[in-house]
């Protein structure tokens, strides 16, 4: 009101003091990170009334616990699971957006591999992690076998020596690097057109910012959603600079080649994010996840799942004027 004043009287309002915000990533700057570092570069968290820092991850960081310890206000967190595994916990973390609507998670196999069922007879090259999550959803519901898995150390070369085996990887890094590395484009299967139904890159928070701060947690979650516009479809130079500085290893080839295969795949605007804008979730998409990893082992029965996440602040067509017609 006293702002609504002073520009009635013709006199300059002061400037709003900007709310400074951290958001840590779990991985080193790249373009699966493009629309936070959009919103950066252009100016979008600014006009939302924020000071944004990003903190990159990388293989020796671990971010996530950074969070519910109050030394950081949002995080990106990589899937689903890791919002289930919160209330496992009794962590007192939400996740109030979903960047990804699709995980990017893919099996790479030799060009002579036709359908997804024919990885069952082949060596598969699965890490750790992969094993005890979407690996176990392979077994349910396709028969996978694990007496064919070998360890998958993030290194392509077994997989290029063994003309029978495949291997996971993003759709966004690994098909690129192994078309440098062997000269052959891999065959590749997105296991979330598979049925594997984990969102991704998804923005995480306290419970207690949300009580306390809603407003700032929309602010983020909106200026976010804007990048992510911004980025896909407007002018990203100036984001992918960013991220080159964050990260000098990056390349402008590989950058490229992740922002074309996050459109031609639809990770980051498909499905429910057609109608609702990008960052969207539903209840019947979490509670079908859900169910699917129950029923698979991963999770066990009678979680309270629906602590994980919370719609409040998507859905709401944010940004959808962006997206070319």
């Amino acid at each position: 009101m006293v702002w609504a004043s002073l520009a009635a009287a013709g006199l300059a309002a002061p400037a709003r003091a900007l709310d400074k915000v951290t958001f840590a990533t779990n991985w080193v700057a790249e373009a699966e990170h493009g629309g936070f570092y959009q919103a950066l570069a252009d100016g979008t968290y600014r006009k939302y009334g924020l000071d944004v820092t990003i903190m990159p991850g990388g293989p020796n960081a671990n971010h996530r616990i950074l969070l519910p310890a109050g030394r950081i206000d949002f995080y990106m967190s990589a899937n689903t699971l890791q919002a289930f595994d919160a209330v496992v916990n009794n962590i007192p973390t939400v996740v109030v957006a979903a960047s990804f609507q699709k995980d990017p998670q893919v099996f790479l196999a030799h060009p002579d591999v036709t359908a997804f069922a024919d990885l069952k007879s082949r060596t598969l090259f699965v890490s750790k992690e992969g094993m005890t999550s979407y690996f176990q959803w392979l077994k349910h519901d396709f028969g996978f076998d694990e007496s064919k898995v070998k360890p998958y150390t993030f290194n392509a070369q077994p997989f290029l020596a063994d003309k029978r085996s495949a291997m996971q990887g993003y759709v966004t890094s690994e098909p690129f690097a192994v078309e440098q590395a062997a000269g052959f484009k891999p065959r590749i299967f997105l296991l979330a057109d598979q049925g594997f139904g984990s969102y991704s890159t998804l923005i995480e928070t306290r419970r207690d910012l949300v009580e306390k701060k809603p407003d700032l947690v929309q602010r983020f979650v909106d200026a976010s959603i804007v990048g992510w516009y911004n980025y896909l479809y407007g002018d990203n130079s100036a984001a992918n600079a960013l991220i080159k500085t964050h990260n000098p290893e990056m390349s402008d080839a590989l950058i490229a080649y992740s922002i074309a295969k996050m459109k031609e795949y639809g990770i980051v605007d498909s499905g429910d994010s057609l109608t609702l804008g990008i960052g969207a979730m539903t209840d019947a998409r979490m509670k079908s996840f859900y169910e699917s990893m129950q029923a698979a082992g991963v999770i066990k029965a009678g979680l309270d799942y629906r602590r994980a996440y919370t719609t409040r602040f998507v859905n709401k067509k944010v940004g959808l004027t962006l997206r070319p017609k």
